[in-house]
């Protein structure tokens, strides 16, 4: 086997769980701060939201960690990340533009 066709059977290998570990650090951060964003627009006082999303994007964060790790392949981690995170988004638009003011 020569240099390249071991590099590229290498990274063939190690590349699923590096795309893993990418998605839960940095998908897991984004959808836990999407969560805490959106938790203001519950309803009730706006400290007591703000809290609320603070202590629950920690769950969110190791929800999401776990996720990444448990489903069958890096491309299902990647696409549920995405589907949670586009259906926090707009809540969390909605929240950034003043609708919970």
């Amino acid at each position: 086997m020569t240099g390249a066709a071991a590099l590229f059977a290498k990274a063939r290998s190690v590349g699923p769980l590096v795309s893993r570990i990418v998605a839960a650090v940095c998908g897991g951060y984004a959808l836990a701060a999407l969560f805490s964003v959106a938790a203001l627009a519950l309803p009730g006082p706006l400290p007591e939201a703000a809290m609320t999303g603070m202590v629950a994007s920690f769950l969110v964060y190791a929800g999401a960690v776990v996720w990444v790790f448990a489903v069958r392949s890096a491309t299902r981690a990647w696409a549920g990340l995405a589907v949670a995170a586009l259906v926090l988004l707009p809540l969390a638009l909605w929240v950034r533009h003043g609708g919970a003011a």
